[in-house]
């Protein structure tokens, strides 16, 4: 199930507030300048910098070159 457009729009890196690469097939929002990936939980994107993993380089191209990914944040 892919997250709704409105929770996209408010999503960001609790780190860094910057916006995320969401790959709904992957079930990810990912964080390309920390190299870091959430995981989506059905519905439910987990946002704890605990929970997040760290992503390889090979991921890291596979994920960013996606056409599939839908950037967080506000689109206006």
């Amino acid at each position: 199930m892919s997250l709704d457009s409105f929770l996209l729009e408010l999503l960001e890196d609790p780190i860094d507030h910057q916006n995320l690469l969401y790959v709904a097939e992957k079930n990810v929002l990912y964080n390309p300048r920390r190299r870091v990936a959430y995981e989506v939980r059905g519905s439910i994107p987990v946002m704890l910098d605990s929970e997040a993993r760290p992503v390889a380089d090979d991921e890291h191209e596979a994920l960013t070159s996606d056409p599939t990914g839908v950037w967080t944040g506000a689109t206006s």
